[in-house]
């Protein structure tokens, strides 16, 4: 792998490396869908704490939007979905916080 002024590319393909994929697949309208950096990006979330669900929801598609596509009819179906993978994701990390 090199690391360059553009990013890190895999040495042998000139991909990406499989070491920087962080693509995690959810439920999404009864599909399953990869979204990658969806770890990340839920913590990023969970950072700020918007406060109501709508402001959840409109941070979690604005953060997955910048690396993945989300096509328009299916917004809201993606919202609802990552949704609940960020409650998911709270619930977690506070189980953890108690070990």
């Amino acid at each position: 792998m090199t690391i360059d002024k553009e990013g890190k590319y895999c040495t042998i393909c000139g991909g990406i490396p499989p070491s920087e994929i962080g693509i995690r697949r959810i439920l999404i309208d009864g599909k399953e869908t990869g979204i990658d950096k969806l770890d990340w990006i839920l913590g990023e979330v969970a950072k700020i704490r918007p406060a109501t669900d709508d402001a959840i929801r409109e941070e979690l598609l604005k953060r997955v939007r910048e690396f993945n596509y989300v096509p328009t009819k299916k917004a809201g179906a993606y919202g609802d979905a990552l949704l609940k993978e960020y409650r998911t994701f709270l619930l977690a990390e506070k189980g953890a916080a108690r070990e």
